[in-house]
């Protein structure tokens, strides 16, 4: 038991000192440093925000595309960047601009063991639904819904660009039987949520954020976000049940019935209608989203 003990340590802290280097070994996109350097300065313009942002069109692609999304609740179209800002506001801004710009450093080359297109799809799929299912629910911090859902499994593609090898083993226990979760712990002492927050704590990402993403498969255990933990728990089990933008990571995660109370659903059957709802609007949902691969 207690050599056990000592390697779950040892992985755990192995994992660690290599997430310390990462965030050297990723820093971010410099037109994006530039963008999130204006956007916490109170006396940045929306021109010269907007001027800075258009600098990069595929920045001002993906945040068109994300403001024009079905799920994300906007009744105008917004067809420029310098509406987006009126529009959004620079708080919602940088986040979508934070989250774009983890997204974009933590990208790797798709091999047998992680599809880029199809990980990226579901990420963006997951944040709309969150964001959606926030409004409905008539929750005040949908944006933030919607950014915990977009980064949610970051800590995944973490450890295929910088633990490769790992991931490799990882894929192999999961192949034999594993649950994903079980088969993380037993290489790295870490599941992909902690290793996420870890990279999000380092890049001063709010601890609203981190605690989301760390707790999406145990959101009954968040001590910050617990109710928009279980949004983004929710989403991401939506994608599974409804076979829309699915991961297959996620295939045998099980929903967490802690989220009846959190959430006020009665039972099993109330959700299941619930979430037969979504059908339709995420299919135009994956449509507007192809652009943003």
């Amino acid at each position: 038991m207690t050599t056990a003990i000592t390697d779950f340590t040892q992985r755990r802290e192995r994992t660690e000192l290599i997430l310390k280097k990462v965030n050297t070994l990723a820093p971010l996109p410099k037109i994006l440093q530039e963008i999130l350097q204006l956007l916490n300065d109170f006396n940045t313009s929306p021109h010269t925000l907007a001027k800075a942002i258009s600098k990069d069109q595929s920045v001002v692609l993906k945040i068109l595309t994300i403001a024009n999304s079905p799920f994300y609740g906007l009744t105008k179209r917004v067809s420029s960047i310098e509406f987006a800002i009126m529009i959004l506001g620079y708080d919602e801004i940088r986040n979508i601009v934070s989250a774009l710009s983890l997204m974009e450093s933590m990208k790797n080359k798709s091999d047998q063991y992680l599809d880029q297109k199809v990980f990226w799809m579901h990420s963006y799929l997951t944040a709309t639904i969150a964001k959606k299912l926030a409004m409905d629910l008539g929750l005040e911090k949908h944006g933030e819904a919607f950014i915990g859902g977009l980064l949610h499994d970051l800590g995944i593609s973490v450890i295929h660009r910088f633990m490769h090898t790992d991931f490799v083993a990882i894929y192999e226990l999961v192949a034999n039987g594993s649950a994903y979760n079980e088969a993380e712990l037993q290489i790295l002492g870490l599941n992909h949520g902690e290793v996420g927050e870890s990279l999000l704590k380092y890049w001063n990402i709010p601890e609203l954020i981190t605690d989301i993403v760390k707790y999406h498969h145990q959101p009954y255990m968040s001590q910050q976000a617990p109710t928009l933990a279980s949004v983004v728990h929710l989403a991401d089990y939506m994608t599974q049940m409804l076979k829309v933008g699915e991961l297959k990571m996620d295939t045998f995660v099980e929903l967490d019935h802690h989220i009846f109370s959190t959430l006020h659903v009665k039972d099993l059957t109330e959700l299941s209608h619930f979430i037969e709802g979504y059908r339709e609007p995420l299919k135009a949902q994956m449509e507007s989203l192809k652009y943003l691969i």
